[in-house]
């Protein structure tokens, strides 16, 4: 059923989407700016995948760049004309619009959009959580050798300002966003991968979007600090695996992405992006797309692996991903692959 979306429901969509976007998935900080820029355009409307006809068109929206950089720039303007260029390059109408993942920033992807375009928001992200890769978002388009991504894009400001649209091979186009990227500054807006509503249904993540509101109420309407977290945990049903002082951060960039560890005493989490394994003294207790989320354990809120220092006081948590709702490409053991070289692991 259609819902008339209110900024409260976008702050408990940052806060949830964070916790989902385990690590990556952007900062609350830019979640709650988009917030503002996108309820002055309007109120957006939240449909499910039921509300549309299987021959509907819809596209992805998502932000393509690395959490940390520190010279991007990506104005409103920029996401609404990637959105129009991409309806410019289609036979059929723009049904609605859909985002990536959920995440802090990522989760209310679309909503600037489609308020100001009188689109509606698509309930069903390509992926439920945070993913590194497009070709982890793109609904397993990747298995479909003839299928043509269309990605249309724009970022940057001054010298940098990039703008255009690239078609061509899934893998080729999204690592050519990747590279786009970097040139912009660390940043761009990205409207992609045109596809039928019978196709999301397949593939994507339907729900996740309802999911991230309903945990980020349970996570705002707890007391501060550790009630929030198992709040959070209950709601997913997943575990706090461990509490501590971060011993030691590390953080780099390669490509675009954000690479790093954090100790927390013999806890020790990979990521790229987003967290990828979490081992306590050599052993294995949740490996991606397991969600891995780190938690200040005095406000109780989520903190990304890009905004990590070390001192803090935090809650790893840990949630199987039997009980995430996963787009396929969660499951495809070629694209989750490509993790194990980035954080010298084994995923598989």
């Amino acid at each position: 059923m259609a819902r008339k979306l209110t900024k409260e429901d976008g702050i408990h969509a940052i806060y949830g989407g964070c916790i989902l976007g385990g690590g990556g998935g952007g900062i609350i900080k830019e979640g709650l700016n988009k917030l503002d820029e996108a309820f002055k355009r309007g109120a957006p409307v939240l449909k499910t995948v039921d509300e549309f006809a299987d021959e509907d068109v819809v596209v992805c929206v998502s932000l393509v760049g690395a959490p940390s950089a520190k010279d991007m720039f990506l104005s409103d303007e920029q996401t609404i004309d990637a959105v129009k260029r991409m309806q410019a390059e289609l036979d059929a109408p723009v049904a609605a619009i859909m985002t990536n993942e959920n995440g802090a920033a990522t989760t209310t992807n679309g909503w600037l959009q489609a308020a100001a375009l009188g689109l509606p928001i698509l309930d069903a992200p390509s992926n439920g959580r945070a993913h590194p890769t497009g070709s982890m978002g793109s609904m397993n388009l990747s298995e479909d050798k003839s299928y043509r991504s269309i990605q249309a894009f724009a970022g940057g400001k001054n010298e940098r300002a990039i703008e255009g649209i690239v078609a061509g091979s899934l893998g080729n186009v999204s690592d050519t966003m990747r590279e786009l990227s970097v040139k912009a500054g660390g940043l761009v807006g990205v409207c992609r991968n045109p596809v039928s509503i019978k196709y999301v249904k397949e593939n994507a993540s339907a729900g996740a979007i309802t999911q991230a509101i309903e945990l980020g109420e349970v996570l705002l309407s707890a007391n501060e600090g550790k009630e929030r977290i198992e709040a959070a945990v209950n709601y997913l049903e997943g575990s706090i695996l461990y509490e501590g002082k971060v011993t030691s951060f590390t953080l780099k960039k390669e490509g675009g992405f954000d690479v790093g560890l954090v100790y927390v005493d013999d806890l020790e989490l990979t990521f790229w992006n987003e967290y990828m394994t979490a081992e306590i003294n050599g052993v294995r207790h949740g490996t991606f797309p397991d969600l891995i989320m780190t938690l200040d354990t005095n406000t109780g809120l989520p903190i990304v692996s890009a905004e990590i220092e070390e001192g803090q006081d935090v809650a790893v948590i840990v949630v199987p991903k039997e009980k995430l709702i996963l787009s396929t490409t969660m499951f495809n053991e070629k694209l989750l692959r490509v993790v194990e070289p980035i954080i010298q692991k084994k995923i598989l």
